[in-house]
This record gives C-alpha cells, structure tokens and sequence, in this order.
C-alpha cells in the first residue's frame, strides 16, 4: 500500500482522521504538536496529557509513539489503558527506523514537516497525516524546512510512490 499524504489544520481533525483511517499505531512528532519548540517541561507533561485524553477518538489504536529529535523528555513515562504508549527522544527521524519495526498496520505519522515526519511515514509505508496550520512565532529552522517540504511533498508522495524505497 503506497504512503499516502493528506493535510490538515486541527488537532481533533487529525485524531478523527485517524480513527477514519482505522489506524493502529500513531506516531506523533513533539515539536510543535505536543509542546512547542524550545517550551519547558510543564509544556510538554501537559501536551502528551492532552493527547492521551484524546485517544479514546481513535479506539482501535494499539500503539502511540510520541518521536522528537530532540533530547527532551517528559517527566513520568506517558501511558494510557489499553494502548502501548512509548516516547522516542533524539529519534533521528527519518533516517532510524528501527525503533518503528514491527509497529502494526496501518499507521499514521502525524507530524507538522514533510523532509522528517513525512519521510519517515513514506519509510514506513504509513500515512502522513500533515499538520500545517499558520503558526506565527515558528523558529528560522523549522521555517526553512517548511520551505524544503513544499518542495519535496510532491516528489515524495507521487501518486505511484512505494513505500519503504528511496524517492528519487
């Protein structure tokens, strides 16, 4: 099944898109998802909180990753019943994927950048769900990846894309 792309602008669309999709594993980027780039601690506990309370919008899911490449870390080990819960720091998206094997099918990689989160999810052959709404205050690095991601979408999900190759 090809990696297929779609964008979306709220968080309660992407997680009933989710649940649409029938996924079972969700791999939810950090950064600016979950807590904003360069927030505290509070931040990020009370982000991975709001996500799981939310979880119950996608009741066949079966494993949440949470995947930053940065090194933060929340405080106390996310969970949530009935779904395995885990938390990638420093996840070298989208380079490794070897923390991503064996997930199950199907999956979403839920992330706000094509050249990392949307790679990855073409790497895994699961879908990129692409949030991108108009954020004012984004940091010059993830505005300039931005740039590189309207570039690359098109070439990475082409309509006759395979998943787990190389794009072009």
């Amino acid at each position: 099944m090809p990696a297929a792309y779609e964008e979306l602008t709220e968080l309660r669309g992407v997680l009933a898109r989710a649940r649409e999709l029938s996924v079972r594993t969700m791999i939810f980027d950090v950064e600016p998802l979950v807590a904003w780039w360069d927030s505290g601690q509070r931040a990020l506990d009370l982000g991975i909180a709001a996500i799981l309370a939310e979880l119950d919008e996608v009741p066949q899911l079966q494993v949440l990753v949470f995947s930053t490449n940065s090194a933060r870390r929340p405080s106390v080990p996310p969970a949530a019943p009935g779904v395995q819960v885990r938390y990638l720091a420093s996840a070298g998206k989208p380079f490794r994927t070897a923390p991503y094997r064996g997930l199950p099918k199907p999956g979403a990689v839920i992330g706000d950048q094509v050249p990392t989160d949307g790679l990855l999810a073409y790497r895994l052959g699961f879908t990129f769900l692409h949030w991108n709404p108009r954020l004012a205050g984004v940091p010059l690095g993830p505005k300039i990846m931005q740039l590189v991601g309207r570039l690359a979408q098109p070439v990475i999900f082409r309509k006759n894309a395979s998943p787990g190759q190389t794009p072009p």
